[in-house]
């Protein structure tokens, strides 16, 4: 992939992204609601490390053997909210292997000393405990997280803001990303021109929408954005 495309990834937020994706026609996957990051301002990008958390850290030491630089570990804790699956021992283990960040489908501990080490984590909350389980191990253990309705495994980017998390497939992010770029560029000219005085729905031509709609019930709003940009006016 184009090492300078994938840079841009730092300067689009996870809404350009979804965006993106939807110009694109590629399916918008996001971690459930509620996951967070541990501190304001944390945000993380790369290659999806998939594990499967079975009560015990074991998994992820393993994990991280096959860790590439720049991979986000992505944790399939089934959304409890009944344990905490990492703490300050795997996040340190993970930082020095090379990870960029971690995504939790579940619950972290030690959120001082993590907040402290700075490393970004996105989870479902804290906990003091943590896990007092053993469950089997699957086959795909390391080759497949389930992160809310999402199957993520090493073929997908995984990138989490302060507005939640976003899964892309490799091979689209690409498309992904420049469709991003123009989104994000024709939004900030939007504000601009707002700041400057100039509304929203004058830029849009809203007046102009509304008596579309009235002639044709079924004429939407997006319909109407797609045909004023297609004619250069957004």
């Amino acid at each position: 992939m184009d090492r300078t495309l994938l840079d841009e990834l730092a300067n689009l937020t996870t809404p350009h992204l979804a965006d993106g994706c939807l110009v694109t026609g590629n399916p918008i996957r996001i971690a459930p609601a509620g996951t967070r990051p541990l501190v304001e301002g944390m945000r993380c990008f790369g290659r999806a490390l998939p594990v499967q958390h079975l009560g015990s850290i074991d998994i992820f030491f393993e994990a991280f053997e096959q860790m590439t630089a720049g991979d986000v570990v992505v944790i399939d804790n089934g959304g409890r909210l009944d344990e905490a699956c990492i703490g300050d021992i795997v996040l340190l283990e993970a930082e020095a292997a090379g990870a960029t960040g971690f995504v939790v489908w579940g619950c972290h501990r030690d959120s001082k000393e993590l907040a402290e080490i700075g490393f970004p984590v996105f989870s479902l909350g804290a906990l003091p405990t943590g896990p007092q389980r053993s469950a089997p191990r699957p086959g795909d253990a390391l080759s497949r997280a389930t992160f809310g309705r999402n199957d993520v495994t090493r073929s997908d980017f995984v990138i989490a803001d302060a507005n939640g998390a976003l899964f892309i497939a490799e091979d689209k992010l690409e498309d992904v990303i420049r469709a991003a770029m123009t989104y994000r560029d024709v939004e900030a000219t939007q504000l601009k021109a707002m700041r400057e005085g100039l509304s929203y729905r004058s830029q849009t031509r809203f007046a102009e929408y509304l008596a579309k709609r009235q002639a044709t019930p079924s004429y939407g709003f997006r319909q109407h954005l797609k045909a004023i940009a297609a004619a250069g006016e957004v």
